[in-house]
This record gives structure tokens, sequence and C-alpha cells, in this order.
């Protein structure tokens, strides 16, 4: 918008394209195309095939994208429903319970993954919550890692809410239980719709925490990424990402058209 002449804004396009080619485009071209390569040892890939990619739907790959999905599905719904259930109470709170309610819930944030995967291997790892060896520890992780993003999401959607369409609904008798699910929920269905393809996103591609908890029996499909590329096996990694984010965005698109009928 600052930006006067016609030259100006072509200029300013060409920088920010070439940005996003850079920074987004490249980086994902160039696993797509290790996915297809055989070897790699000049400019270009060679030996271009689908090995690679047939091996990404073996069993193993397949079992850890279903683990993936259904942590990433759990952990989002748990995460949407106690952001969402904090965002309201935090509204009608005092100033200082309402700032300290927003320091808490971002605090997962500013803390790296790895220490927050190591706190809660530390502290479920003996009863009465033992959760250490499970799959809940892993799906607990992923929720405190994507709660930060639901409730920000409610959050911001609820300051921009009039509060005049629940004032007239009070003045006509509503009750709190009646504008809640009439009013308030309806609408901000956008931002959860948001808030949940924004949690099933983070929790598909979440690695740091989860290293540090994942039980033999729940390994998702990033850590089984890490494996590959930590062996050496580079290409197979490739494909097996390539994978996680066709599937990742199948998910984004099943969230989407949910959220568009509702």
């Amino acid at each position: 918008m600052l930006l006067w002449t016609t030259r100006a804004r072509g200029t300013a396009l060409a920088v920010f394209a070439l940005v996003v080619a850079v920074v987004f485009v490249a980086p994902i071209a160039t696993v797509i195309a290790a996915a297809l390569a055989g070897s790699w040892t000049g400019p270009l890939p060679s030996d271009l095939g689908s090995e690679h990619l047939g091996a990404a739907l073996s069993n193993e790959n397949l079992a850890s994208l279903s683990v993936s999905l259904q942590t990433a599905f759990i952990a989002g719904g748990i995460a949407l429903f106690v952001g969402t259930w904090a965002a309201l109470a935090a509204r009608e709170a005092p100033a200082w319970l309402r700032k300290s309610t927003d320091a808490v819930f971002h605090l997962p944030i500013a803390v790296p993954s790895v220490a927050i995967g190591l706190g809660l291997l530390i502290a479920f790892n003996s009863k009465p919550l033992l959760l250490g060896g499970t799959k809940w520890i892993v799906i607990l992780a992923h929720t405190v890692l994507v709660l930060a993003f639901a409730f920000s999401a409610v959050s911001a959607a609820l300051d921009r809410i009039d509060p005049a369409y629940r004032q007239a609904a009070e003045s006509l008798g509503a009750g709190p239980a009646r504008v809640l699910t009439r009013i308030t929920l309806p609408l901000l269905l956008p931002a959860l719709g948001a808030a949940a393809g924004l949690s099933i996103a983070l929790s598909m591609g979440e690695l740091g925490a989860t290293v540090m908890v994942y039980p033999a029996t729940w390994k998702t499909l990033p850590v089984t990424i890490f494996g590959l590329t930590d062996r050496g096996q580079v290409f197979q990694a490739a494909a097996d990402t390539t994978l996680l984010l066709a599937v990742t965005l199948v998910a984004l698109l099943v969230v989407g058209r949910i959220r568009r009928r509702q």
C-alpha cells in the first residue's frame, strides 16, 4: 500500500515471489525430488522412479502414519476443547487472572519441545499417574504443544465478536448456556475450524517432544523419518516425508470442508 508506482509494485512482488520460492517451494520440491531419486550425485537427481514411494506405503510406515493421524486428531480435539473453554472462561475473569491464564497457556511456545517432553516423562513415570510407556504420554505431549495455538485462535476471535450480539440475546431473556450455544459458539466456528486445522498440522509434524516420550508401540511417522535419516537412508526418509505432507494436506482439506459445511 506504500508503493505508488507500477514498477515499485512489480519489484516488490518479484522479491516476494523469490523469497517464497527459496524459503517454501524449493525445500518441498527438493524433498519430493529426493523421494523419486535413485541416486543424486550431480546437480539434479537421477534414476527417477517410485521405488521409495512404494516402500513408504509398507506396513511399518502405514502403522506409523496411522499413529500420527490418531495422535493428531485426539490431541487436536482435546486442545480445541480445553483451549476454547479456557478462552471463554478467561474472557469473564478479572484482568489479572486473564493475563495469568494467557501466560500459562502460551508457556509451551516459549519452552523447547524437548524440555516439555522430558518434563512429562519425569512427571508421569510413576504412580498414581503412570503414563510412561503408553500412547497417552505422546498424546499428552502433543496436546500441551498445540494447546497454545488453539487458545490463541479462540481468544483472538472472541475479541473480534461484537458484544452487542450477546447483550441483545440477554435482553430477550436468553440464559448464559443459550447465549453460549446459540450465539457465541456459532460465531466462533471459523476460528474453531482454523484452530483445529492448525493443531492437526502441528501435531502431524511434531518430533522434539515425541522423541523423548514415545514407546516402541506408538511411533509416529516423524520419528520413523528421523530414524531413517539417522541411518543414512535419506531417499527413503524423503519418500516418507512426502507421504506425511500429502496426508497432512488431505487432513486439512477434510477439516476445512467440515468447517465450510458447518
